[in-house]
């Protein structure tokens, strides 16, 4: 799977009184399904997925799939303290015609051992590819010169395993560039479009469907013989590409140092509630105009920096744009009254 270009970090509606909103969830999945996202991340780390029960996980991935238009890369957050859980939910999502899943370390403390067993266990196992999560390779574990070397050798021996397809990260540009160097033996082919999109599970089932569908004769309805061509539904085309370790930088204040790096597409929090201007630095940065790429990325960093301090914020931030934010979950509080003012300002240099 592709994974270029930018994944939007869905936020999780909830009702007032704290129940899971499915319907608003679906709305806003038919908004992002417009915005020129390649791709729509469910339950990552900015959508409160520890929040939610396997019941409401279940409910929201299912939502959220039956909504996104099939041209978006889908993938889902399933991440669990066991091997057991963590693959339930990656059948759940197989199920959905997700395309692949985001998993992070366990919330338990485990020797580097033990989370190695738990990340090929379930790259083994799982029926769909995995995109390793941020805690694999946390800004904290960076920042610590003993633990640095031991969470990039684990990313890096996670990237060879052929069910793993890249990697979630905030960490800094520089160690991205040293991620990127130590899994440049990594090469893989990916399905693509003509035009070099990604080509998701649900578009080759739409596909199928149209090639399969009969259609009803007009011999049947007027009973009078009459040759007819046999239809043939268009194919859809592609192609191959190879690929290497992809990884996702989601640091909205650095997302152009880390696709300069050596990152092939961006997830950051901000973009639920900015998508436009989130995709406008990738947009500058492919076009190889790194002045404009900084310039864009200048112009988000204050707004982000503020609207991702806590779901609250984020939620608000995305109201303030048309989205659907609502109310955190407790223990989650919403933004203060001079914190909305002071996000509404920044957010009129970023409405999209």
């Amino acid at each position: 799977m592709l994974l270029d270009g930018l994944h939007i970090p869905l936020t999780t509606p909830f009702h007032p009184d704290g129940r899971l909103n499915a319907l608003k969830l679906s709305a806003n999945v038919v908004r992002y399904s417009r915005t020129p996202a390649a791709g729509l991340i469910v339950l990552g780390p900015s959508g409160e997925p520890t929040l939610l029960s396997d019941d409401e996980t279940r409910e929201a991935l299912r939502a959220a799939a039956q909504a996104a238009a099939p041209e978006k890369v889908l993938l889902a957050g399933i991440s669990r303290d066991s091997v057991h859980a963590t693959l339930a939910l990656a059948g759940h999502a197989a199920s959905l015609h997700y395309d692949a899943v985001l998993v992070a370390a366990p919330s338990i403390l485990l020797t580097p051992r033990e989370c190695l067993t738990y990340f090929q266990t379930v790259a083994d196992c799982s029926p769909l590819p995995l995109v390793l999560s941020d805690p694999v390779l946390s800004d904290i574990v960076l920042n610590d010169p003993v633990l640095s070397d031991t969470a990039l050798d684990l990313a890096a021996g996670l990237a060879a395993h052929p069910n793993v397809l890249g990697l979630l990260t905030s960490a800094s540009a520089p160690a991205i560039a040293d991620l990127r160097a130590r899994t440049a033996a990594v090469q893989r082919q990916v399905t693509v479009t003509p035009v070099f999109a990604a080509v998701t599970k649900r578009m080759q089932l739409a596909a199928a469907a149209r090639t399969a569908t009969p259609l009803v004769s007009a011999a049947s309805l007027t009973g009078i013989a009459v040759t007819e061509p046999k239809p043939v539904a268009p194919p859809l085309r592609t192609r191959t590409r190879a690929v290497g370790f992809q990884v996702l930088s989601s640091n909205t204040a650095s997302m152009h140092d880390g696709l300069c790096a050596g990152a092939v597409g961006i997830a950051s929090a901000f973009a639920a509630a900015a998508p436009q201007a989130c995709f406008e630095v990738f947009a500058a940065w492919k076009d190889s105009d790194q002045p404009l790429a900084e310039e864009k990325q200048t112009r988000l960093r204050e707004s982000a920096s503020f609207a991702e301090s806590g779901p609250g914020t984020l939620k608000y931030a995305c109201d303030l744009n048309g989205y659907y934010g609502g109310p955190s979950r407790l223990p989650h509080l919403p933004p203060s009254g001079p914190q909305r003012a002071a996000l509404e300002q920044l957010m009129k240099e970023v409405r999209s």
